[in-house]
């Protein structure tokens, strides 16, 4: 079962009851969802600033909004909708340039033994590969990071975009694709042992 499949499961009862009004039901609800909004928010809008921003009105559209959402169907795909809408609301509002993770919080996985010189470039790497992230157009880099950061398959990522699964395999082989012809051109040295 997949992380996302656990969480649906698991706010079901609370779901049922704050939709009856029950307050405690609702504050474990938004507890349990708060970081997965957050983190699809920083996604979406490029900021750790406005993503906290973004966070909090998911959490209040999805106080004033719950009993729109229609049991049976993914919690997961509709509270995905309201933070895209709500990012979507904060970039046209703030019209600030997309910028990805500037403070390190998706970081590739480095092993606990490095030495000093591997994290150096690793810390290098990782700069240069948010860059090219931050290059891509939106939809690219959120089909990159739900199915390749945070290992979605291409179905689940497209329920929560509100696209089909072969519109974000498009998506995602672009930016996979744009990707590795960035880093061929100015870094091949980070493609070395890799497939082709």
């Amino acid at each position: 079962m997949s992380a996302l499949e656990r969480l649906n499961a698991s706010v079901a009862p609370l779901i049922a009851r704050a939709r009856r009004g029950d307050a405690a039901a609702f504050t474990e609800l938004a507890r349990s969802c708060q970081s997965l909004i957050y983190r699809w928010s920083v996604v979406a809008v490029g900021d750790l600033d406005d993503a906290e921003d973004v966070t909090q009105e998911v959490l209040v559209r999805l106080h004033g909004n719950l009993t729109r959402y229609r049991p049976g169907s993914r919690f997961t795909s509709w509270l995905y909708r309201i933070t895209r809408n709500a990012a979507t609301d904060r970039l046209r509002s703030r019209r600030r340039q997309h910028r990805l993770l500037e403070d390190g919080r998706i970081t590739l996985t480095g092993s606990a033994g490095e030495s000093p010189d591997d994290r150096v470039i690793h810390h290098e790497t990782e700069q240069i590969l948010r860059s090219f992230l931050e290059a891509l157009p939106g939809r690219q880099r959120q089909a990159l990071d739900l199915v390749d950061v945070q290992g979605h398959s291409p179905a689940e990522a497209a329920a929560m975009l509100g696209l089909d699964a072969g519109t974000v395999r498009t998506h995602l082989h672009r930016a996979r694709r744009a990707l590795r012809s960035r880093l061929l051109e100015e870094h091949p040295e980070l493609l070395e042992g890799l497939a082709p």
